[in-house]
């Protein structure tokens, strides 16, 4: 009896080490969010898009390069060895993507052209706040990432991980990979984004 007692107690001693060893790293992450909003921005790095089409999974790797103005965002996308494989421009009023030398093909939002042309939908409108670490919530409020506070889900369904960060002990830590997904529903297909940024000099 005694000897079940004192295994009992030594599998509960263990048990609660093997937590507390868990929640260590968590509780020495910092709390210190991502620098104030931008309108204008300038970045590049590397994205890796799963998506459906025709009812099997579809993966496209490549490297891309954002260009943000307060009144437009110009996108290209590479392919891994830098062939640009489009160009995408943005403004309140259209959208307008071009696939070399092809005539450019406007529409009235990024989602449904890039559905169109490319096969997958490019979250413009939602990638303007993302990249830099910004969402609205599913609750309406705004969300700002931070190391200690990586995951939100957003108004439209979108679930985000800040995976990693530039440099996680900066005073303002800026997203180093952002992991984006979106389950399917009776109107859109599930969708996975992963999005690695290159260290801005």
């Amino acid at each position: 009896m005694l000897k079940n007692r004192f295994l009992v107690l030594a599998w509960v001693f263990a048990a609660s080490a093997l937590l507390s060893a868990c929640a260590t790293p968590d509780a020495n992450l910092s709390k210190d969010s991502v620098a104030a909003y931008r309108d204008a921005i300038e970045l590049g790095g590397r994205l890796t898009v799963n998506y459906q089409k025709d009812g099997q999974t579809e993966t496209l790797t490549g490297k891309f390069n954002w260009v943000q103005t307060p009144s437009a965002v110009n996108v290209s996308l590479a392919s891994p060895l830098g062939q640009t494989i489009a160009t995408i421009t943005v403004t309140p009023e259209s959208a307008t993507l071009t696939q070399g030398d092809r005539a450019p093909r406007v529409a009235r939002d990024i989602d449904s052209l890039t559905a169109q042309t490319l096969g997958w939908s490019l979250p413009v409108s939602g990638l303007r706040d993302w990249l830099q670490g910004y969402a609205t919530g599913a609750d309406g409020q705004r969300f700002a990432a931070s190391p200690a506070a990586n995951t939100v889900t957003t108004a439209d369904g979108w679930r985000l991980t800040y995976v990693s960060w530039q440099d996680a002990g900066a005073a303002k830590p800026a997203p180093k990979r952002i992991d984006v997904a979106r389950v399917a529903s009776a109107t859109v297909e599930a969708m996975e984004i992963r999005i690695v940024i290159d260290p801005q000099g």
